[in-house]
């Protein structure tokens, strides 16, 4: 007595294959608004910006967020897919496992020479003008452009959604 996929279902009555199909939409939003982040990178390549300047570095925070919240919201408008709005998780993944990888990196001669936890976070992803020199400078990319893009995208995508679909849906 073998169950086929077709028959067997999951909470809130969804298929394997409906369940795959959001996982694999979930994987490609989190690649869009990461994506986003990348453009910004490129354009900072491209524009020969200072990294140890302090405009390019708000221009690229406030970009990272602004420019994913409006690709996640016409993403959204257009295709209506209500799983775009859930990418704020993955942001909140990758921002708790790099805050583990930044805490377990050892400290010495530099910048974060006898900093606490708090401090190590702080200087790495908060702190524009006086970083903490680990990860090779670059926890403002990864700590917080990327998980600002993916919280701009969910959010954008939230707006985008149309709410006469989500009344029909319940």
């Amino acid at each position: 007595m073998a169950v086929t996929q077709e028959e067997f279902e999951v909470s809130q009555s969804k298929s394997l294959r409906e369940l795959g199909t959001e996982a694999i939409w979930f994987t490609l939003h989190t690649l869009f608004a990461i994506g986003v982040v990348v453009v910004i990178m490129l354009g900072g390549y491209f524009f020969r910006a200072a990294q140890d300047d302090l405009t390019p570095k708000l221009i690229g925070t406030l970009a990272a967020f602004v420019l994913a919240l409006g690709l996640g919201f016409v993403i959204a408008k257009v295709q209506q897919n209500e799983i775009a709005r859930y990418v704020w998780i993955s942001g909140l993944l990758i921002f708790s496992a790099v805050c583990v990888w930044v805490l377990d990196l050892p400290t010495g001669n530099g910048l974060c020479e006898h900093c606490g936890a708090i401090d190590k976070l702080y200087r790495t992803f908060f702190d524009i003008t006086h970083g903490s020199g680990l990860m090779g400078g670059d926890g403002l990319l990864i700590g917080t452009w990327v998980p600002l893009a993916l919280f701009g995208y969910a959010i954008g995508a939230n707006m985008g959604l149309d709410p006469h679909e989500e009344a029909e849906e319940e």
